[in-house]
């Protein structure tokens, strides 16, 4: 399906070193701000109370979330827990102030504004958990890098491979850079988040890859350049059905989702955005440089006329 078709191809190759200079720069200045700045971890990975409080009637989540901030916490998660009426509050940990002494003060709060709220459990996490938390996700990501890599290189070739991971890591440290210059908050949502736009960066590779070793079994006489350029252009109406429906989804996320689901959303959007900009402008640019001719993608031999043997050739349709 297609909404418009470019008869023309588009020279993105002519100008790669241009945007690609611009992700170096972009790339450099997130590592920058994290280690300069760090992200601001949530609960779950520094540690902090855990409370679960219950209404008589539906919860008025901004309400309890203006009652808690009273209490001189910038950074507090509230959201529903179960049904309409169950409300969980994450606190981040305070020296000098116990787990019992957080929720007393929590809990009278509360009582202020609406005397029926009732305690259900108080749980405190201890830094311990946030450090496995933190190790588990690190190896999540690296076993998600290592098998896309694997993927890619049994599905086409290893410079494919090392092409599309250097994309991928560069849009999932300008992520994080995101959220380190503005300091907000790195949770476990957010670590999902950056899970899954690897998985979605990677298939738009997948797809322009998988274009790009079609023209060069149908084009023999286009050189390298020109049949990534082909490629490149001829999904171009793929792309905006795709992202364009996917990132109207999440945008009604970020703008309706509520501060629950603000900063998984603001994640995905950074992600979508720039994995489209990495798959066409950085991956497609790296493997272009690192080699990638026919003879890597077109396997069978070579007939008498020269062409590339198409494994396809004599198929009836």
């Amino acid at each position: 399906m297609e909404f418009f078709k470019i008869r023309r191809d588009i020279p993105f190759m002519k100008n790669a070193l241009v945007f690609n200079v611009i992700s170096l720069v972009t790339f450099l200045a997130a590592v920058f701000f994290l280690f300069s700045r760090g992200l601001h971890l949530s609960v779950e990975f520094t540690g902090g109370t855990v409370m679960e409080v219950s209404y008589s009637q539906p919860a008025d989540i901004e309400s309890v979330r203006r009652a808690v901030a009273g209490l001189g916490y910038a950074d507090v998660q509230v959201q529903n827990f179960g049904t309409a009426r169950d409300v969980l509050i994450r606190l981040p940990a305070q020296k000098g102030v116990s787990s019992a002494q957080q929720s007393d003060r929590t809990i009278a709060a509360l009582k202020a504004t609406d005397p029926a709220v009732t305690l259900r459990r108080v749980e405190f996490v201890g830094p311990q958990v946030g450090e496995e938390l933190v190790s588990n996700g690190l190896k999540a990501l690296a076993m998600v890098v290592a098998g896309i890599m694997v993927y890619l290189a049994l599905r086409f070739e290893w410079k494919f491979a090392v092409a599309a991971i250097i994309a991928n890591l560069h849009d999932v440290i300008i992520i994080l850079g995101f959220f380190a210059y503005f300091q907000w908050e790195f949770s476990l949502a957010v670590l999902a988040a950056v899970l899954a736009v690897l998985g979605y960066s990677v298939n738009e590779s997948v797809v322009i890859f998988d274009r790009i070793r079609e023209t060069f079994r149908r084009q023999r006489r286009m050189n390298t350049t020109e049949v990534i350029d082909h490629a490149i252009t001829s999904t171009i109406s793929r792309t905006i059905i795709t992202h364009g429906s996917t990132q109207i989804m999440v945008l009604s996320m970020l703008l309706f989702g509520g501060a629950t689901l603000h900063y998984f959303a603001m994640a995905l959007t950074i992600g979508i955005l720039f994995g489209i900009y990495s798959s066409v402008f950085v991956a497609a640019a790296i493997a272009m440089w690192l080699g990638i001719k026919r003879e890597d993608l077109v396997k069978g031999g070579v007939k008498k006329d020269g062409d590339p043997a198409d494994p396809n050739a004599g198929a009836t349709v």
